[in-house]
């Protein structure tokens, strides 16, 4: 056991997070998402569901800051985004105290960033369109999150 790491990280998605560097994107993904054909890795998360591991996931890793798509969420058929993408972007305003706006993409959009991501996080979330890609930003040197 470690302190301060949340229940709901793997020992898995830890290793993936520590490896990580800035840019690099992570999708979170629901159990309708086809994670295996599409994950350079997989990692599974079941029994969570997405806005709880993202919550956790940001405890440990900041957001990129350089652009402002560091948080995509995949578009309903109508090309409305989903109400979870306000779940969402509430998250990251919590973890990085400013606003970070989810960016919508559609459906194909999002299938090829997730198969570029550096791994994909499959939960056993059941609301649909509970997908997002977060990009990891960095920690500058004499930060208090160092």
């Amino acid at each position: 056991m470690l302190k301060k790491i949340p229940d709901i990280i793997s020992p898995d998605l830890l290793y993936a997070l520590a490896q990580m560097g800035h840019g690099d994107d992570i999708a979170i993904v629901d159990a309708n998402f086809p994670a295996t054909s599409h994950a350079q890795r997989l990692i599974r998360a079941d029994a969570s569901n997405s806005d709880q591991l993202l919550s956790a996931i940001l405890q440990l890793m900041p957001v990129d800051d350089f652009t402002d798509d560091s948080l995509r969420v995949m578009a309903m058929a109508n090309g409305e985004l989903p109400t979870i993408a306000q779940d969402f972007s509430r998250i990251c305003h919590f973890a990085e105290e400013k606003e970070v706006l989810p960016h919508g993409l559609s459906r194909q959009d999002f299938y090829q960033q997730a198969k570029n991501a550096f791994c994909i996080v499959a939960t056993s979330e059941r609301r649909l369109y509970a997908n997002c890609l977060i990009r990891k930003g960095v920690i500058p040197p004499g930060s208090s999150h160092s």
